[in-house]
């Protein structure tokens, strides 16, 4: 059985930067262990599987070890490749996910907003044991489905060298290490051994805390963010009440047929 694949480069416009996430458009599901076999093979951070809905698609996405319950590149490339590969014509498409129903629009310069939920982090105590995994010189710990770590300025999260092992046995799928930008609102860094991702590239749900909490602090509705990754990405964000508006650009890196036997 062969089925479609596309492999998208999220939030940027370049190719060879951002994210990049496999797409693998579906008539029907197939078993959760094949689906689960080709995000590993892939060995992506992410591979999205969509359906056709009744109004819209269902939409999953696989690390190469395990399902998420969310991921925003991988929606941002999903939705790539429905407005740019498979002639839909409507400048809006519908989600049902996990994480319930997700849109991404599209404006006339290419650009893509995923409407996500607002997972607003709250205060937790020290954490010893994120602290030694994540090194530097932290200034705040707060949680939601991620842990968020704070320090003072961008440099110096750019220099972390994580303790992966150390940060696999945290209680939470991601740690997202975060400061004031230079030339941004704010910058971030990702890590998610425990999902098989020592650190993301970009990372579409991170913001859905980090722009509230930046937010909070900065008292501005709409942020400017890098992910300050190897590869990089920049992201626009915008909180709405109890929605975060995502924005990024997408690129096509390949497009062809993987082999499945089932």
């Amino acid at each position: 059985m062969q089925l479609p694949i596309y492999q998208i480069d999220a939030f940027t416009s370049e190719i060879f930067s951002g994210n990049p996430a496999a797409v693998c458009p579906l008539q029907e599901w197939l078993p959760d262990e094949i689906l689960q076999d080709i995000a590993a093979e892939n060995n992506l951070s992410e591979t999205a599987f969509f359906t056709p809905a009744k109004e819209g698609f269902h939409l999953r996405w696989f690390t190469p070890v395990m399902e998420v319950d969310l991921c925003g590149h991988a929606t941002l490339a999903a939705a790539h490749v429905i407005f740019k590969h498979l002639n839909y014509g409507e400048k809006i498409v519908k989600f049902s996910s996990k994480s319930g129903e997700l849109k991404v629009t599209i404006d006339d310069e290419g650009w893509l907003t995923l409407d996500f939920p607002n997972r607003l982090p709250k205060k937790e105590a020290e954490n010893s044991l994120l602290r030694k995994a994540l090194g530097g010189n932290p200034t705040s710990f707060h949680k939601s489905r991620d842990y968020l770590v704070t320090y003072a300025s961008e440099a110096e999260v750019s220099a972390l060298k994580p303790d992966f092992a150390l940060l696999s046995q945290l209680d939470a799928l991601g740690i997202i290490a975060t400061a004031p930008g230079d030339k941004v609102d704010f910058v971030s860094r990702f890590f998610a051994p425990r999902a098989g991702i020592n650190e993301d590239p970009v990372t579409g749900s991170a913001h859905c805390t980090l722009a509230p909490f930046w937010q909070d602090l900065l008292k501005k509705d709409k942020l400017r963010a890098q992910q300050i990754s190897s590869r990089g990405g920049e992201v626009i964000c915008k909180v709405a009440g109890e929605r975060v508006m995502i924005s990024g650009q997408a690129i096509t890196y390949l497009q062809g047929n993987i082999n499945v036997i089932a």
